[in-house]
């Protein structure tokens, strides 16, 4: 059973994910205080198997690589991602759509989920599902920058949608002072996820 602690980051109310199992960890998204991550980490005595991006904007991975040359670790990031994070590819480990990896102990479901970005996933691990900028409570992430595209979003939140309605979802930021809910709770209340759901009906 994986625990889950919300690390409220930066000036743009960024959640970093702090994933554990026993003394084993993996960071979701950490940006912008590296030395606060490390001291975290180093004073719960745990070991960092690897990094995970759900995707590449800057207030997602900004200063990550200082907390990635300090543990040695690499960041798996969607390949169509890379230019958008901006790190060296030596810390980089980059995959294409989707994936089931396993990292130390733990399972690891990625779900290509692009719109936001061409290179957006979700990431599964047990029942927690964390969406970054795809969906949050209420609202899914913009559609108007470089390499968004709203049809694709579309098809992303009807993707989550499909999910089972008890999965717990960790979003990337805390807009309105919330970054969690679940797939029930996003069908019934998320004004995106329906209007995404009915042109699905169409």
């Amino acid at each position: 059973m994986i625990n889950i602690d919300v690390l409220n980051l930066g000036p743009m109310d960024n959640c970093t994910y702090l994933v554990t199992q026993g003394a084993d960890a993996l960071l979701i998204d950490p940006a912008w205080d590296p030395q606060f991550i490390i001291h975290t980490l180093e004073q719960k005595k745990l070991h960092l198997w690897a990094v995970l991006f759900t995707h590449g904007h800057f207030d997602h991975v900004k200063f990550s690589q200082t907390l990635l040359e300090h543990f040695g670790v690499k960041a798996y990031l969607e390949e169509s991602d890379i230019p958008l994070a901006g790190l060296p590819p030596e810390l980089l480990h980059t995959y294409r759509g989707d994936q089931q990896v396993k990292i130390g102990p733990f399972n690891v479901q990625i779900l290509a989920t692009p719109g936001h970005t061409a290179g957006g996933v979700c990431i599964l691990l047990e029942d927690a599902l964390f969406t970054g900028d795809t969906l949050f409570p209420g609202a899914c992430g913009r559609v108007d920058l470089p390499s968004s595209n709203p049809r694709d979003m579309l098809a992303s939140l009807r993707r989550i949608a499909a999910l089972p309605e008890d999965t717990r979802i960790f979003a990337g930021h805390s807009y309105g002072g919330r970054c969690s809910s679940t797939v029930a709770d996003e069908k019934l209340h998320n004004p995106y996820m329906r209007n995404a759901l009915r042109w699905e009906e169409k």
